[in-house]
């Protein structure tokens, strides 16, 4: 209860610093179907071009989960994109303390982390492929960033896809599943019963132009 009252305070203070950028309407409607248009234990696709705002619409529903006294985890396909997370997160929840998770852990290190999350001391986790396991307490919202990547299946002993054990604690926990991607895995696409398409830039540039080539009277070139 304390820990609870705590964050809420921490989350409120972070609400009146008002650093959090303006949505555009497709970030809005994108935030609504994850809060609004789910049930406990469903899974949306976030399928944004690149630079539409993905990670703002987590943020913000990070924001409002937290405020509901319940745990976010967030994931990452590799290691070397936990500390660019992590950055971001504190940066948003200036003031509430964030697990960072990795096979790059001390077992100590590990231990401490999971001991904080299990007890509720720490509610948001950030980390790799192996943070799906991480004992957070009341989890409420699972986002996936990058879900295409193949790095979130684990090749050796025990196999297993982080994006398939996601959607089961999502369901076990009545958490919801964001899976965010500019180019989703086929397999989501068709599967994920809601999506929320980001198709603007939040700068407001164009996509690059494409050209599509017919190469098949072009000989000796692969």
């Amino acid at each position: 209860g304390t820990a609870v009252a705590a964050q809420a305070g921490c989350l409120a203070a972070c609400a009146r610093l008002g650093d959090a950028p303006d949505l555009l309407p497709e970030q809005e409607a994108a935030l609504h179907a994850i809060l609004r248009e789910t049930r406990p234990g469903d899974e949306v696709l976030l399928h944004g071009v690149t630079g539409s705002g993905k990670t703002e619409v987590y943020l913000r529903a990070a924001e409002a989960v937290l405020g509901q006294g319940r745990s976010v985890l967030f994931l990452v396909p590799e290691i070397g994109l936990t500390g660019q997370q992590v950055a971001r997160v504190r940066e948003r929840f200036a003031g509430l303390p964030v697990a960072v998770l990795h096979s790059g852990l001390s077992a100590g290190e590990r231990l401490t982390a999971y001991r904080d999350l299990a007890g509720g001391r720490v509610r948001i986790a950030v980390g790799a492929r192996s943070a799906v396991f991480a004992p957070l307490r009341d989890l409420g919202l699972v986002i996936v960033d990058e879900e295409h990547d193949t790095s979130y299946k684990q090749e050796n002993e025990p196999r297993y896809d982080a994006r398939t054990v996601a959607r089961w604690r999502a369901q076990a926990c009545g958490a919801v599943v964001v899976l965010g991607s500019a180019t989703p895995s086929v397999e989501t696409y068709a599967t994920a019963p809601l999506h929320a398409d980001l198709e603007t830039r939040v700068d407001g540039s164009a996509p690059p132009a494409l050209e599509i080539v017919d190469m098949r009277d072009v000989h000796g070139v692969f």
